[in-house]
This record gives C-alpha cells, sequence and structure tokens, in this order.
C-alpha cells in the first residue's frame, strides 16, 4: 500500500452505503418459517456478503425434512427474493446517508474514480430506489459474476469496468469475506462496521467520511 498511487475507490453495497439487513432478514425468516427451519439474527449474520444459492445452503444445514431438487431450490431462491425486493421498494434517497453522498461527491471531485462492487443481484435496483446510480463510474454485481465473495472477481470485474489496475484500488467493505475477496485481488481493504475489527483489513475506519484522510 505505501508509496503506491491510488486512483478508485470500490465500494461493497449493503453494510457499507446502505442498510438493508432488515430486509435481507425478514425475506430469509419467512422462507426458513415455511420450511420449518429455525432461523435467526445470528444465522442471518452468517449470509452477509454470501451469494443467495450459498445462503440457501447455509439456511437449509438444520432442514429435516424431504430432499429437495436443485429446481426446488431455484424455486425458493426466487421466492426468497421476490419478497426481499418487496420490501427494497420501500427504500427511498432518505436511506442514505447525507454522509456517504457528500464523501463520494469529494473523492470524485479530487479525481477519484468510484466504482460499486456487490455481490447482489439487486444492487442496481437499490441504488436506483436510493437515487446513487449516478455517483459511480462502474458498477460490477450479481449479474455479471460466478463467484461470489470471497473470491475476488467482483472486484477484479470493477477495476476492469474502471480500467485501472488492482493495486491503484482501494476496496471499502464491512464483511470479512468483502476483506478477504480484496486482499485475494492485490486490492487495498479497508474496513468499515463489524470489518473494521478484522486484521486482515490495511485499513480501518470508523465511519465513511474518514475515507477523506486517504486522498
Amino acid at each position: 500500500m505505501k508509496g503506491r498511487i491510488m486512483k478508485a475507490f470500490i465500494f461493497d453495497l449493503d453494510g457499507v452505503l446502505v442498510f438493508t439487513d432488515k430486509f435481507h432478514y425478514a425475506a430469509w425468516k419467512e422462507l426458513a418459517d415455511g420450511l420449518r427451519v429455525y432461523f435467526d439474527k445470528e444465522i442471518n449474520n452468517r449470509l452477509r456478503g454470501v451469494s443467495r444459492a450459498d445462503s440457501l445452503e447455509i439456511i437449509l444445514e438444520r432442514y429435516t425434512g424431504p430432499a429437495l431438487s436443485k429446481q426446488k431450490k431455484t424455486e425458493l431462491m426466487e421466492q426468497k427474493n421476490n419478497s426481499y425486493r418487496k420490501l427494497l421498494a420501500q427504500m427511498t434517497p432518505e436511506d442514505v446517508s447525507s454522509e456517504v453522498r457528500e464523501t463520494l461527491a469529494k473523492l470524485h471531485e479530487k479525481g477519484y474514480k468510484l466504482a460499486l462492487g456487490s455481490s447482489s443481484k439487486n444492487a442496481r435496483f437499490i441504488l436506483e430506489r436510493v437515487n446513487l446510480m449516478e455517483a459511480f463510474d462502474a458498477i460490477s454485481d450479481g449479474n455479471n459474476i460466478t463467484h461470489s465473495k470471497p473470491d475476488p472477481e467482483v472486484f477484479v470485474k470493477a477495476a476492469e469496468f474502471l480500467g485501472i489496475s488492482p493495486l491503484e484500488c482501494y476496496v471499502v467493505e464491512d464483511a470479512h469475506a468483502g476483506i478477504d475477496a480484496a486482499k485475494a485481488a492485490g486490492m487495498t481493504a479497508v474496513g468499515i462496521g463489524e470489518a473494521a475489527g478484522y486484521e486482515r483489513a490495511d485499513v480501518k475506519i470508523g465511519c465513511f467520511s474518514e475515507l477523506m484522510e486517504l486522498v
């Protein structure tokens, strides 16, 4: 990190720019209850930064019913996503803090490229709901990757879309899996929220505006 000329910031979405954990929890809880599977917030926390398919497998660890076919699992994931999107439709621009909006604008003003790096297939939908699409020069999300974090693919693609070397990118993440993905991509990992306590984070910040101390 020392001596590098950094040119871009890549941001995770949930837990960094917006907070949709409550919606994920409600949608997965509804599905789990339908399957008569125990589900609580501790289990939900294991799903952060994890793909929909892998999240379902975590929930099914406690499942004791009849075997589920691949088709049935696909239907369950679609059911969860439909419930989740209905809840996301409640989001408004008020769900993004002025601190986040102002910091993104200031980073742009200083000449940094900004990208989103999220495993969510709903990332663009969320950005549209909260009026944040225009803040980014590139978006890499669950629709253009085949591997979820901690695989670095989503961040590597984001750097490619920006046309910038991974070595010149900061990644801002709140999940351990996201920090691992950033490190695997050769990027400088900035931990916020839960990830601020993760030893693998290169930089640890207490609030979003502290990113200005890096520029």
